[in-house]
């Protein structure tokens, strides 16, 4: 195995199971060789997790904000040193290209990098008071111990995105990873370590959902629990946790569309479309997976994205000049492979599709990438496919499209291309959607820009930038009579 058996962060140690039992991390891009093993933590083993995160909460909102920022910059710091180590875990466990696995290492580390230097941000303010001889204000402080559960999609950049303001806030993090990809949020946790944080402040869990995954709420040191994933799961945990006081935090599902009116820009608008949507093998909850087009280019935009699609190259991440590498699991590509059968057989046109060997496809877990021409009565124009899927309608006028935008159980990203800026105000006006992009694809959100869905695409509660903040931080009233 090219990284043994890497070991649970508990209490500053680095543990096993109890067991002894542990599961293979497998690459994707190869027919199922282990590459890794991960510790299978048991109920037995979540104890000794979740009493030292008490603990180390205590311990870490005593810490200065200063003092915070200052571990969470050398952990940036460390992510960069170690960029070329990181990558080839991502390549190796995930199937990503070198390309985007450079690309997710250098937002970590942009993470960090962020929070840490808000340490020197106010976390208060004061509060005018008509009581006489009255000084008010209002203090933000940690809430103890978070739970998060990350994806396996952005195996990095996902624990990062809601560790570093969660720590920078004061609070002790326990994380469970994905099962298919925990090796990269391991050696996060080492990182951590490594950048100075103190014993206790960070726990991770490597475990069967099955087995711990309810087991993992029923800690009473749990303030809330932050998830990205799949919205059936994350539903399923807002049900759980209705009712006892642990806030939820949930970055779930997307339908993301692209919306191409008759005046757009086509050289700006077709490589963002075939980047959004092929990109990472469409395993983005921002990927655009439906495309939206007036009548009157319709032709054009065919001709340009069928062109783009048919030269993408599709291998092993490590590869070079490679679009496309596998995707995450062999079950993942059946489940694509099933949707797209599942449009043909209901009368989906395939447009265009990327070649794709079948030693690929039989000794790993690529997948074609399809361009389809589909209706809105088809079920792939409702369900999330996450995948390297594209699949297109053709609408009349600008109002048909924001109405096609608009039906979709899911509310995360969507984009127009147009030149007229009366039409861009009224899509960002219209869409009803958490992100919203002109000339834009329907990815790519930078750190401190607010990230979040609507409907069943997520909770109340944004992630980055300082909306961050309000879901890991509490406010205190405070009234102080000095005379």
């Amino acid at each position: 195995m090219k990284y043994g058996l890497v070991k649970n962060l508990v209490n500053g140690s680095y543990v096993e199971a109890r067991s002894g039992e542990t599961i293979e991390v497998t690459s994707p891009a190869t027919d199922g060789d282990v590459v890794g093993a991960v510790p299978a933590m048991g109920k037995e083993d979540l104890d000794a997790v979740f009493g030292a995160a008490e603990a180390g909460a205590r311990s870490w909102k005593a810490t200065d904000h200063l003092g915070r920022g200052r571990v969470l910059l050398d952990a940036g710091r460390l992510i960069r040193e170690r960029h070329q180590e990181l990558v080839d875990i991502i390549v190796t466990e995930m199937g990503k290209t070198t390309a985007e696995a450079t690309g997710e290492v250098t937002k970590t580390a942009e993470f960090f990098e962020y929070y840490g230097g808000m340490a020197r941000l106010p976390f208060g303010e004061y509060l005018p008071d008509g009581r006489p001889g009255t000084f008010a204000s209002q203090l933000r402080e940690p809430i103890g111990v978070v739970l998060l559960i990350t994806p396996w999609n952005d195996p990095l950049l996902t624990p990062a995105r809601k560790m570093a303001p969660a720590l920078l806030a004061g609070n002790a993090v326990v994380i469970k990873p994905a099962t298919v990809t925990p090796i990269i949020t391991l050696k996060l946790a080492e990182i951590l370590t490594d950048a100075g944080l103190p014993a206790g402040v960070l726990g991770t869990i490597t475990g069967r959902g099955s087995e711990i995954g309810d087991e993992l709420f029923t800690y009473v040191a749990v303030k809330a629990v932050s998830f990205t994933g799949s919205t059936e799961i994350g539903r399923g945990i807002q049900k759980q946790l209705a009712g006892t006081g642990i806030r939820v935090q949930t970055e779930m599902g997307g339908k993301n569309a692209v919306v191409v009116l008759d005046d757009a820009d086509l050289d700006l608008a077709v490589p963002a479309i075939v980047s959004g949507a092929f990109a990472q093998a469409g395993q983005r909850c921002t990927a655009t997976s439906r495309l939206i087009v007036q009548k009157g280019i319709q032709d054009q935009v065919t001709e340009r994205i069928v062109k783009a699609v048919s030269t993408l190259r599709v291998g092993p991440g490590a590869t070079e000049g490679v679009n496309l590498g596998p995707v995450v699991s062999k079950s993942a590509q059946q489940d694509i492979n099933h949707h797209v059968a599942g449009a043909l057989d209901e009368g989906a046109e395939v447009l265009a599709t990327a070649t794709l060997s079948e030693d690929l496809e039989s000794t790993g877990c690529f997948v074609q990438p399809a361009f389809l021409k589909i209706s809105r009565e088809h079920a792939i124009w409702r369900k999330e496919v996450f995948g390297p899927v594209l699949a297109m309608v053709v609408v009349d006028s600008f109002e048909e499209a924001i109405e096609a935008v608009n039906d979709s159980d899911y509310g995360l990203s969507s984009a127009v291309f147009t030149k007229d800026l009366g039409r861009a105000f009224a899509f960002v006006e219209s869409a009803d959607t958490g992100q919203v992009s002109v000339n834009q694809p329907t990815t790519g959100w930078d750190i401190h820009q607010p990230f979040g869905g609507f409907k069943d695409s997520g909770s109340a509660f944004k992630e980055q930038g300082l909306e961050a903040l309000n879901f890991y931080t509490r406010v205190k009233t405070i009234a102080l009579r000095t005379h």
